[in-house]
């Protein structure tokens, strides 16, 4: 399976052609969620949480940009062209759009005057605080103080 050259390793390490890490390759530029109505996504990510639209193709498509990362808003009926079925409630609240910011409690206070309604507001949890919004379409969007994953909150 591995040539001369290769190898593959996997949990956290990077697979490898010709003594180059694949990794050192790669870019992660974003994600692509299927929504019922583009303009609808487009009203709640730029409109009440202020992200840039890259690219409106509505109603088919829109792109949000924030820095160096996109999410793409892909409606459901040009996704089905391609075979994609809609999914169920519960597993579009599992897939999480996740931010971070040094302000949650004053991000929170922005953006609920803004006509973001919030699951849950700021909370610590163990391992960070954070606060969950649902988009349009069940999505959890989710906004954490400081960097994710490096921020515990104290016991």
């Amino acid at each position: 399976m591995f040539g001369p050259g290769r190898e593959g390793r996997c949990y956290g390490r990077s697979w490898r052609h010709d003594g180059v890490p694949l990794n050192d390759k790669l870019r992660f530029e974003g994600l692509t969620l299927t929504v019922e109505n583009v303009e609808r996504s487009i009203a709640f990510y730029s409109g009440k949480l202020g992200l840039k639209v890259e690219w409106n193709a509505a109603p088919a498509f829109a792109m949000i940009r924030h820095g160096g990362v996109t999410l793409g808003l892909l409606a459901l009926a040009e996704a089905r062209k391609e075979g994609v079925e809609e999914m169920p409630p519960a597993q579009k609240r599992a897939i999480h759009v996740e931010f971070s910011t040094d302000d949650l409690d004053g991000l929170y206070e922005g953006l609920e005057a803004n006509g973001v309604a919030f699951h849950q507001p700021p909370h610590d949890e163990p391992w960070e605080r954070s606060m969950t919004a649902f988009d349009p379409d069940g999505y959890a969007v989710e906004f954490a103080q400081g960097k994710r994953g490096h921020n515990q909150t104290k016991p």
